[in-house]
């Protein structure tokens, strides 16, 4: 009887903190391999888009490849990091950021023509930073760009199976299903109206 109500309860608790099954990712029919680039050399979040991608079933073509094959493009635009103050001291020194993170991207099929076209996503996340604890916030802002990297991956490909899904709805031939690394659920942010500054 206590095993059947811990189950029940992690049941009722993973539920509530919105875990679902994993949706699948749709990629266009003519998508043979997908290159990512990015404007940024090193770039982390262009890494995670490899590694999603991937693990989503998509071959992946090198960055400075030559290949004859055809390949879609997932571009990278920009990153932009920024740190809004929030809240001051008594001092009028500020105690609490808001981490601010936009991507400008775009999804060009592998003929050339745009199936996402240029468009910025935008997150957000807020830190407390003492000013007399500036190593601890330093370590707080570094665990926290991770996560903003890691959900910035996951709401790129959420957009490109949007789009791919939308055109499929329209009468557009369909396109082959793999699985994805995302949540079904997870809400994708809307656009920023302004860039974030460095």
């Amino acid at each position: 009887m206590t095993r059947i109500l811990l189950v029940l309860l992690l049941a009722l608790g993973l539920t509530g903190c919105g875990f679902h099954l994993r949706n699948k990712l749709m990629l266009p029919a003519d998508t043979s391999a997908v290159q990512v680039v990015s404007s940024a050399p090193y770039s982390e979040l262009a890494k995670l888009l490899r590694r999603s991608l991937r693990a989503s079933g998509a071959v992946i073509a090198d960055e400075d490849s030559d290949s004859t094959v055809a390949a879609a493009r997932l571009q990278v635009l920009s990153e932009r990091w920024g740190d809004l103050p929030i809240a001051i001291d008594a001092q009028g020194r500020a105690q609490e950021y808001s981490l601010r993170y936009a991507v400008i991207f775009k999804f060009t099929r592998a003929d050339g023509s745009e199936l996402v076209p240029q468009q910025v996503i935008e997150l957000a996340r807020d830190y407390v930073s003492p000013p007399t604890d500036a190593t601890g916030t330093t370590t707080e802002r570094e665990i926290l760009a991770d996560e903003l990297r890691r959900e910035m991956s996951a709401s790129i490909i959420r957009r490109i199976d949007s789009v791919v899904r939308a055109e499929l709805k329209e009468g557009r031939s369909p396109s082959p299903q793999v699985p994805a690394v995302v949540p079904a659920d997870a809400g994708t942010p809307a656009p920023a109206a302004a860039p974030v500054q460095d």
